[in-house]
């Protein structure tokens, strides 16, 4: 199966579903170990720096008392591009690991959030920062270079592999895939408060062995104000939200979640669930599935539709979108997912507490391969506490079993221990209703997941 680093930025003019100009790139993924210097100020190099062979040297640190260093870049391949810029594989000299840069044209005409959001993202399953500069060509064009961690696969690409061997992707790899979408959509819509818009396939990175995901491509993101308005030509087409086509301008993060539900339908069928050829054609595949939406699903979606006259065409059983055998907690999610009225959707939360996922929390679960399954619970502080407020849908089965969390009777409630910053050991107390109080061992430092019993 070829690799490919990181997916092409979809720009508010595109006008396709498909991601154009990706190569080929190995597929061993090489340790990163350039520090992650988020706070840095970016320097200026001179040079396009895209050429095979380009050598680009900038520096990093030099700011908060860090000693600067000098880190030196040689650009490998491009592996995407489009009207944003483009992607391409690079290698550090200095310690042979590699990276992918993200080389972005500083559009005045366009507002540019995408290093804004990234400096604010730390989570397992959202591609990692590490730094960035800025760099000019001959004719004073400025851009902004993204080093991104370089992660070799993506699900888009693993759909088709699949494809080209007329298989099914085995279910493990569904729940999986779709676990990690939900648990990157969960942490930056309730921590970080930013919505993705334009979740997609080949926004989704994934490494092939350990098959741990990671979200990407921030470039069209934004944290969305209630009251504000924002562009409604936004997302590739096969994915775009329902409210989207209808022109509505104060959506929510509720978008995200019906890209997400499109990108697991497309991993339970091999193919996009809406393969629309336009605008109006995409609704028109929608409505194929969904029935003709109400007049008050018309209202949530986009209150200026209200009068707008549809043809009548019923629902199509979810049961029979898919193939005989797939699960029924499968198709239950899905539905779930894929419902006109925003808030009618289930949230990331909500899709991460789905019996779709039991599975998961086996802990004898495993890959095909025999391999253990890629970290699935390695919480932050602030998710654990959300997980908890779950009545411990979330965490394994084993930990919830050893602490007698119960789903129908647990009343979880966390207090931080504020005090001891640098202490190893935290502990925290679980109380359930039969009275019982277990200890964790929970946060290091304060603050990462290191142990459960």
């Amino acid at each position: 199966m070829a690799s490919v680093g990181v997916a092409p930025t979809s720009c508010v003019r595109e006008s396709s579903g498909h991601t154009v100009g990706v190569d080929k790139l190995p597929e061993e993924m090489n340790d990163m170990k350039i520090r992650d210097d988020k706070e840095m100020e970016a320097t200026v190099v001179d040079g396009n720096g895209t050429e095979t062979g380009h050598i680009i040297v900038t520096t990093i640190g030099g700011r908060n008392g860090q000693p600067k260093q000098t880190i030196s870049y040689m650009a490998e391949r491009i592996v995407g591009q489009g009207s944003f810029g483009v992607v391409f594989q690079a290698k550090c000299l200095e310690t042979g690991e590699t990276v992918a840069i993200k080389k972005v044209l500083q559009d005045k005409r366009y507002k540019n959030r995408e290093l804004q959001t990234m400096r604010l993202l730390d989570h397992p399953n959202v591609v990692s920062l590490k730094h960035c500069f800025f760099s000019t060509t001959d004719k004073d064009e400025l851009y902004l270079n993204l080093v991104l961690e370089y992660v070799p696969e993506t699900v888009h690409r693993v759909v088709k592999h699949f494809n080209k061997l007329n298989q099914r992707m085995p279910m493990i790899y569904v729940k999986l895939y779709a676990y990690q979408i939900f648990r990157a959509l969960s942490y930056i819509h309730r921590s970080i408060g930013v919505c993705h818009r334009d979740i997609k396939p080949q926004n989704l990175l994934v490494n092939p062995h350990t098959h741990q995901v990671k979200l990407c491509d921030f470039g069209s993101a934004k944290v969305l104000v209630k009251g504000e308005p924002n562009i409604s030509y936004i997302c590739s087409r096969y994915y775009r939200a329902p409210e989207l086509i209808f022109g509505a301008t104060e959506y929510t993060t509720a978008i995200d979640i019906w890209s997400a539900g499109c990108v697991v339908a497309e991993l339970m069928l091999g193919k996009p669930l809406f393969p629309g050829d336009s605008g109006v054609d995409q609704l028109v595949e929608i409505i194929k599935v969904l029935g003709t939406p109400t007049r008050e699903e018309i209202k949530c979606m986009n209150p200026n539709y209200t009068e707008f006259k549809f043809p009548q065409i019923k629902a199509h059983p979810w049961h029979k979108i898919f193939p005989k055998r797939m699960p029924p907690e499968a198709v239950d999610l899905v539905s779930r997912l894929l419902q006109y009225s925003p808030n009618l959707r289930c949230t990331a939360l909500d899709a991460l507490i789905h019996p779709f996922f039991d599975e998961l929390r086996d802990p004898n679960a495993r890959l095909p391969s025999g391999r253990f399954l890629p970290p699935l619970f390695n919480f932050k502080s602030h998710e654990f506490s959300v997980a908890l407020h779950t009545g411990g849908r979330i965490i394994e089965i084993h930990v919830v079993q050893a602490f007698g969390i119960h789903h129908d009777r647990l009343t979880a409630t966390v207090t931080v221990n504020a005090g001891n910053v640098g202490s190893r050991n935290l502990f925290e107390k679980l109380n359930s209703r039969s009275g019982k109080v277990h200890s964790m061992r929970l946060w290091q430092n304060g603050d990462d997941l290191v142990d459960l019993g």
